[in-house]
């Protein structure tokens, strides 16, 4: 299953797979066309002699121009993508060429191209006249021109495209939608108000060190997903514990260790293949399972911009609103726990992700190369804020608080502005409130 799922990810984000399928379309469409025409074509010549009457020498040369101004524009829109790949990656980072790649509509107007080449190909293969006996499948030719009136909708579609996607809001705006369609796959529930969550049983005993057998990777590369339902029956048809040493977006180098197993004796080659074969490894991250990597192309998009050579503060700050959203999205879900269980045995210790995992992703770096930026470190603020508002986990408003310490320290050491230190220090005031109001019910219980 998860060969498939890894195999269908690659599918999805090539510039061939989608195009092929229309180009197949295409051809059996002309030949359905074709074989209509050969049973019918007296039919549709008497009805509408002025559409389907061309002649062969006619039809060959309208479906010739056709196919070649088709080839002609499947060159200039390959060299549109490219050009906007290479623009994008240049200007924002380079781990989005995927979510370009993977846009429907480049996949599908390179499709709608190359299919209509064919097309005119098949159709001009079947055209015969003189000696060959007169053959002219009218009701092919007239959806030939049909078709390349359509290409120059397309065209111009795709221009249009092309001139909103490579817009600094339209990518971030993109990364940040998959990633919240991410999380609300991964973590469809939402914590009750007042409820705590603890990743972690600290009092869990697990068995001795000298038990664990590890089980090594292998390929080098970076784990994009695990089958977390196979992982738990594995571990329940061996009955032991499985222990990932490795987690969702993390490098595994081959023959070392992808996880362990709780056996006193090593484990047969059937167990090590079939836990190697709950773990996709590819040379890319994705977002799938990995939240961590949308909000690291958000991040990077925001560093660039905040990197003297560029100075956008204005798409950092887009950075930070987006990575708000998806802060918001993730502050009320229930992340479960690392520790598995099945009929209270404990199986898989898995390596899972957290809120404050996530949002130390979102503005570690954001925050230290926000230097003497007033802007960015009030959007910052204002993100908490607007954050904290939905954290209803009290170990998440304390990570929260942490964030609003650091930016408060960098907002002292950096900002020479009396004016814009003080306008800091006002919003300091109102998110350290906020965070502080939903704390003092809790603290007078105790």
């Amino acid at each position: 299953m998860n060969k498939f799922k890894q195999l269908w990810s690659n599918l999805e984000s090539s510039l061939w797979f989608l195009p092929a399928l229309i180009v197949a379309v295409s051809i059996i469409f002309a030949v359905a066309l074709i074989e209509a025409d050969s049973a019918g074509s007296d039919r549709w010549l008497a009805q509408w002699p002025r559409l389907f009457g061309a002649g062969a020498e006619g039809a060959r040369g309208m479906m010739s121009t056709i196919a070649a101004s088709m080839m002609a524009v499947v060159g200039v829109t390959f060299s549109m993508t490219l050009m906007t790949l290479a623009l994008a990656s240049s200007q924002y980072t380079s781990r989005i060429l995927r979510n370009f790649m993977r846009s429907r509509v480049t996949q599908t107007v390179l499709g709608i191209f190359a299919g209509i080449f064919t097309y005119c190909l098949i159709v001009l293969r079947t055209i015969r006249g003189g000696d060959e006996g007169v053959f002219v499948p009218s009701l092919a030719v007239f959806f030939g021109f049909v078709l390349a009136l359509g290409g120059v909708g397309a065209l111009m579609f795709f221009i249009h495209h092309i001139a909103t996607s490579i817009q600094a809001s339209s990518i971030i705006a993109s990364v940040a939608q998959e990633t919240i369609e991410a999380i609300d796959r991964l973590f469809p529930k939402k914590l009750e108000q007042g409820s705590c969550e603890d990743n972690d049983d600290h009092t869990l005993r697990l068995p001795a060190k000298q038990y664990w057998r590890t089980v090594p990777a292998r390929q080098s590369g970076y784990i994009q997903n695990v089958d977390n339902a196979s992982l738990l029956r594995l571990a329940r048809d061996r009955r032991t514990i499985i222990r990932m040493e490795r987690g969702i977006g993390q490098f595994v180098v081959r023959n070392t260790a992808l996880a362990s197993l709780a056996l006193e004796d090593p484990p047969d080659q059937e167990t090590i293949a079939a836990l190697q074969a709950t773990f996709s490894i590819s040379r890319h991250r994705t977002v799938e399972q990995d939240l961590a990597f949308g909000i690291r192309q958000i991040v990077d998009m925001a560093l660039k911009a905040l990197s003297p050579s560029i100075n956008d503060t204005t798409t950092a700050v887009m950075c930070v609103d987006y990575l708000t959203a998806i802060l918001v999205r993730l502050a009320p879900r229930q992340i479960p726990s690392s520790h598995r269980y099945e009929d209270g045995q404990l199986r898989v210790v898995a390596k899972g992700q957290s809120f404050e995992g996530l949002l130390a992703e979102s503005f570690d770096q954001v925050r230290s190369n926000a230097r003497g930026n007033a802007a960015i470190m009030l959007r910052m603020l204002g993100a908490i804020q607007t954050i904290a508002g939905l954290a209803v986990d009290p170990s998440r408003r304390r990570t929260l608080r942490g964030q609003v310490r650091w930016i408060a320290e960098v907002a002292e050491r950096t900002l020479d502005s009396s004016h814009e230190r003080a306008r800091v220090n006002a919003q300091l005031a109102h998110v350290r409130q906020a965070l502080e109001a939903d704390e003092r019910p809790e603290e007078q219980k105790k």
